[in-house]
């Protein structure tokens, strides 16, 4: 008789978050796999572009979701509700020549057409890169707009001298033989590494912070543990479609994170400042306003 009472107030307990409700938005790639590993009961709805992400968490589609910290900071800067909880993603850029270029340091890009997509990280980063060496982007060189998925053809047939992006098409290249990395564009003083980062609503995190604490601990658990089991992290990001090889290669420049440090904050001021010189956002935010780092202050 104890039992079975014992047992029916057991069942009459409700958990705060039921998994069925989990709702994560990121892209199929290796360096933003983590939500395929947050476990049974969350539903992953896979994006191409970052902007979309942000607005399907706007609209309620998604509870959680990753993003590129600098789309982040648009939304955030032109008023939208948005919360950064967790670091995503670090490192995974690379600036790419033709392997035959005669191009040995960033300073022979004079004269020469480089591939970029406007209004990235990745823009940001060949921006630094080239100011670093003292070439004008509207003066020293031809800065052509060109998706990710095409740069790899574009320099291997000549029609562009270089391309900045993301993993994998730098190891593509290199492992195709039609380019070599030049440089890994990370400043410690300026951007660091940042790349991505897992955000939500305020709505979210005021109606329901059991849910976002639930998804940032699956968010550092998963995290961890790919990050120590290479082979498992290899082999689902293979699943997206990308061959083992690249992605083997394109892992060692890749970080997946989720912490976010005083340095980091520093570093995304830096960016925010960079991003409003640019045109991009019309006033620069609050960095530390942006950020809710609560959550990853409970992760045990």
């Amino acid at each position: 008789m104890l039992a079975m009472i014992t047992t029916l107030l057991l069942n009459s307990i409700q958990p705060l978050v039921h998994a069925e409700n989990y709702s994560v938005g990121t892209w199929k790639t290796a360096q933003t796999i983590q939500p395929f590993n947050y476990g049974e009961g969350v539903e992953v709805k896979p994006f191409t572009n970052p902007g979309d992400m942000k607005t399907a968490l706007l609209s309620e589609d998604l509870d959680f979701t990753g993003t590129t910290w600098v789309t982040a900071i648009m939304a955030y800067a032109n008023g939208e509700p948005i919360k950064v909880v967790a670091s995503m993603t670090e490192k995974c850029s690379a600036l790419v020549v033709g392997q035959e270029s005669g191009i040995e340091k960033v300073e022979d890009l004079k004269g020469k057409t480089i591939a970029y997509v406007p209004g990235t990280m990745h823009h940001l980063l060949l921006l630094e890169t080239l100011d670093r060496a003292g070439l004008s982007p509207e003066k020293d060189v031809s800065l052509v707009n060109i998706d990710f998925f095409d740069m790899g053809q574009a320099l291997a047939s000549g029609s562009i001298d270089a391309f900045l992006s993301g993993e994998p098409y730098p190891s593509m290249a290199e492992i195709d033989g039609y380019g070599k990395v030049l440089e890994y564009p990370y400043y410690e003083e300026s951007y660091g590494f940042l790349n991505a980062a897992m955000i939500t609503t305020d709505k979210e995190i005021k109606e329901n912070p059991d849910k976002i604490q639930a998804l940032v601990n699956m968010h550092v658990e998963s995290t961890k543990d790919l990050m120590e089991n290479k082979e498992k992290w290899v082999e689902m990001a293979a699943e997206f479609g990308t061959e083992e090889n690249y992605i083997e290669k394109s892992t060692e420049n890749i970080d997946l994170s989720w912490d976010i440090s005083e340095e980091q904050i520093s570093q995304l001021e830096y960016l925010a400042q960079r991003m409003h010189e640019l045109g991009m956002i019309e006033t620069v935010p609050e960095i530390s306003e942006m950020l809710d780092l609560t959550f990853l202050e409970k992760v045990s």
